[in-house]
């Protein structure tokens, strides 16, 4: 049992690597902006532009503002924690979700300089939403709901609400995690099956060979 634990939280703590990593370049982005008194706007996602096109990569590391960014913090170590302890292939699937978000928002958004990892976090949470969904894994989608929950203007920020917020990216995000999550659904965790289940599955699968014994005695006796 202590094993056990001992193991489970290893598998945790390397789970939160990659999202604490990501995390942290973020900040550091942020303070030298800060520092320096610089902003690197100019590196967001423009649409449509092929200079724009380097947002794709370095968008999801600027923020407009402290707010901004704290706002964005928890989500991602969150669910980025939760897509690394869960899923096999996580680390090409969060650079699916970072790459496919971000084109998506430079054909779709408007002609403007589009910055955040809110589009990031909106992926997460739903690819991580949607396989629940799909695998049946009660774990994975309860607590996608609660961030979803906590953080309740995520469902809102998939429409334009407000003027100065990239709803586009916001949506960019939804549709990637929402299509990852039909593209690796034979990769997800599956549900786990309670005693009660698997012995009814067992009880079954006997019923279901004794008719084919009965069936097949009858079968012989005719012949």
């Amino acid at each position: 049992m202590i094993n056990n634990q001992i193991i489970k939280r290893n598998i945790l703590l390397k789970a939160t690597k990659i999202p604490l990593v990501f995390l942290l370049a973020i900040w550091v982005v942020k303070l030298i902006e800060m520092y320096f008194n610089i902003s690197f706007v100019e590196f967001g996602v423009l649409p449509r532009e092929i200079s724009g096109l380097k947002g794709v990569l370095f968008s999801p590391f600027l923020h407009k503002d402290i707010k901004h960014l704290i706002n964005n913090s928890a989500p991602i170590l969150i669910l980025g924690t939760t897509l690394f302890y869960f899923f096999r292939k996580s680390t090409t699937i969060f650079l699916l979700l970072f790459l496919f978000s971000g084109i998506l928002l430079w054909c779709l958004g408007r002609l403007n300089f589009h910055i955040g990892a809110s589009g990031i976090i909106y992926a997460l949470a739903s690819f991580i939403f949607f396989s629940g969904i799909l695998s049946r894994n009660r774990n994975i989608s309860a607590l996608s709901l609660i961030v979803i929950f906590i953080y309740g203007s995520l469902f809102w920020g998939l429409f334009p609400t407000h003027q100065e917020i990239s709803w586009e990216g916001h949506l960019s995000g939804f549709v990637s995690g929402l299509v990852l999550s039909w593209f690796f659904r034979h990769d997800l965790p599956k549900r786990k099956k309670y005693q009660w289940e698997i012995d009814e599955e067992i009880e079954l699968a006997e019923k279901q060979k004794e008719k084919e014994e009965v069936y097949f005695k009858y079968e012989y006796k005719e012949k």
